[in-house]
């Protein structure tokens, strides 16, 4: 499965899904992509998810019809200590997420 890192999460959490090819917006040259733009741009080089902590997202995407799934990572911030907390939740999640369809990890 192929994994995109949202830019707006820290790129050490890539580590965290060793059994997964796992990559950061920025390596994946898809920094600065936004919402739409991005989702598309990440569909189109083949990735299966994009992890996020934009809880927006789905309130401003259409997520019907897309290939591309994504989890949104609800931790008290968003620093590396406090989503690594949330990766065991993420990992059980991607063996059940269907295509198009958003996850939110608390």
């Amino acid at each position: 499965m192929r994994l995109l890192i949202d830019e707006c999460v820290d790129e050490r959490l890539r580590l965290s899904f060793p059994d997964h090819e796992c990559q950061t917006a920025r390596f994946a040259n898809l920094a600065g992509l936004k919402n739409g733009r991005l989702l598309e741009a990440a569909e189109a080089v083949g990735f299966d998810i994009l992890i996020t902590v934009d809880q927006n997202i789905p309130d401003q995407q259409n997520f019907a019809g897309r290939s591309i799934s994504v989890l949104i990572l609800c931790g008290p911030t968003n620093r590396l200590r406090d989503l690594e907390l949330l990766v065991p939740a993420a990992v059980s999640a991607l063996h059940s997420i269907g295509r198009g369809e958003v996850v939110r990890i608390r």
